[in-house]
């Protein structure tokens, strides 16, 4: 058998060696090499690189792990490890310690050329030989995405070309995508045929970033390892779920990739439909990635957008207003933004799960730019109790129970539930808090850390499926083109929780959005 490993019946790479492990130990990803597409972006320099040098930090990596860049600069190696080194030092997570540095720094090459350039990728052909003789890295390659989608055919195209895309027998050929997936479910399934052309599903990797929160992944096991939650866990106790992720930022120098996007693509179609596949998914036979992956599309599948969409759906363009005790402009007021824009950046919409556990349950997907704070939060709200033996006057600052899963930026759950008030019969709120920060003495490496390294070792669990794209687009072309065909945003003051639409939206059915 050869050291890389054999294919499982799943499809997935795996190495008989791990499987071996006491899976509470971390994983050290293979020798191999990372090639970065639009390595001089703000992606890879605050991101993709730092996270590399965090892994390495942590043991993480093999000591003849290789990072090579590509991009039009007139870099030598020398050049392009100054500036490995100085984002490093300004974006890592963990602490600068030399001998890392000088072991990374090693590895370190760099290649100029442009995405339709057959010269620069043949000297990245020659460089990826070099250091698999060189370093033993044994034709593990990974290369990463961080360019436009409109680049993406250019690139595979190229890597076919020269021979990179497929991989040598007992070696391993990947590549990873960044969000967005396509513009539309049309644009979607093109995007994935042309990228299946050159690779086969089971060696491309979506990066969802959101999926690499720990936060998220607690959601499994609070799921999952307890048998406390799983009985209310359904239509029977739950009335509905808020989703929602919130910015406290604008646009300020964004306008050129978000004008044309909005809220919606970039956040709802992704992130927040991955989130309400997690809560929702039924318990997965295993946590093998072809069984998560399984469950997640089952529940996508069963997804349909509650209806009329003028009442289930709003969104918003924030206007200019106080926001931490600054005045900031409103959006049609930034750079790269026309006076007649229409980009919403703030969406919400109401979905419906059509299966047994939550028929009857909305789940209200909810995000925006300039809102109130920055946050995102699963809550599970729950029905009130049908009989309460208490004069009206003990309950009126008693809410409804919830169990909120907060993803950022304090990583946690807590469960919201009445108590009596010391002195006298009145019931009121009180929380019941877990914190990561104070539970575990380790901090959590970010999402880009997890999600690197389980590309490199082959562990597809954390990324999108084809299925799952074009089901989550499925999900929301009915509103975009609703949303494009009926005037234009509602405004919202900058700093406020959204437009009126919003609050409408919930007080319909007699709900209202938390206020987190």
């Amino acid at each position: 058998m050869s050291p890389a490993g054999t294919r499982a019946s799943s499809g997935q790479w795996r190495n008989p060696l791990r499987d071996k492990c006491d899976k509470r130990l971390p994983q050290i990803a293979p020798p191999c090499a990372m090639v970065i597409f639009g390595v001089t972006g703000d992606l890879a320099r605050k991101k993709v690189v730092p996270a590399i040098y965090d892994l390495a930090n942590r043991g993480l990596l093999a000591p003849n792990f290789a990072l090579v860049g590509f991009a039009r600069r007139d870099w030598d190696d020398a050049a392009f490890a100054d500036e490995v080194l100085q984002l490093v030092k300004e974006h890592s997570r963990t602490p600068f310690r030399q001998a890392i540095w000088d072991r990374l720094a090693d590895g370190c090459r760099f290649v100029k050329g442009t995405f339709d350039d057959e010269a620069g990728f043949a000297r990245l052909a020659e460089t990826l030989d070099k250091l698999d003789a060189e370093r033993g890295i044994g034709g593990n390659h990974a290369f990463y995405y961080a360019i436009p989608p409109k680049s993406f055919p250019t690139v595979c195209e190229q890597l076919a070309k020269a021979g990179l895309a497929e991989a040598k027998e007992g070696s391993w050929s990947r590549v990873v995508i960044e969000k967005p997936f396509g513009h539309d479910l049309d644009s979607a399934r093109e995007l994935n045929k042309v990228v299946n052309s050159v690779f086969p599903e089971d060696s491309v990797f979506r990066i969802d970033h959101y999926l690499g929160k720990e936060t998220v992944q607690n959601i499994l096991a609070l799921r999952f390892a307890n048998q406390l939650f799983d009985p209310i866990w359904n239509a029977h106790y739950v009335d509905h779920v808020q989703i929602t992720m919130a910015e406290d930022i604008g646009l300020g120098g964004r306008g050129g990739y978000y004008d044309g996007i909005g809220a919606a693509r970039d956040v709802i179609q992704n992130h927040l439909t991955q989130l309400l596949a997690l809560t929702a998914m039924e318990e997965p036979v295993s946590f093998l990635p072809v069984e998560l992956q399984s469950e997640k599309i089952k529940v996508l599948s069963a997804i349909e957008l509650a209806e009329p969409l003028e009442e289930t759906t709003s969104r918003g363009q924030y206007t200019a207003g106080w926001q931490g005790g600054e005045h900031v402009m409103g959006l049609l007021e930034e750079e790269g933004f026309s006076p007649e824009s229409t980009t919403e950046t703030f969406a919400a919409i109401t979905l419906e799960v059509k299966t047994r556990r939550w028929a009857g349950v909305p789940f209200y997907l909810r995000t925006g730019k300039r809102l109130g704070r920055r946050v995102t939060e699963i809550a599970l709200v729950f029905k009130k109790a049908p009989h309460l033996p208490f004069d009206a006057t003990m309950t009126e600052e008693l809410g409804a129970n919830a169990l909120v899963i907060r993803v950022q930026p304090d990583e946690g759950v807590t469960l919201r539930f009445g108590s009596k008030v010391p002195g006298n019969m009145e019931v009121r709120d009180v929380n019941m808090d877990f914190s990561y920060g104070a539970a575990f003495a380790e901090d959590s490496p970010e999402a880009y850390e997890r999600l690197i390294l389980d590309v490199l070792l082959g562990e597809p669990s954390l990324f999108p499926v084809n299925a799952e794209v074009e089901l989550a687009w499925e999900i929301l072309d009915p509103v975009l083109d609703y949303w494009a065909q009926h005037g234009k945003p509602d405004p919202y003051e900058a700093g406020t929780w959204g437009p009126a639409s919003a609050f409408e939206m919930l007080r319909r059915t007699g709900r209202e959005w938390r206020r987190p």
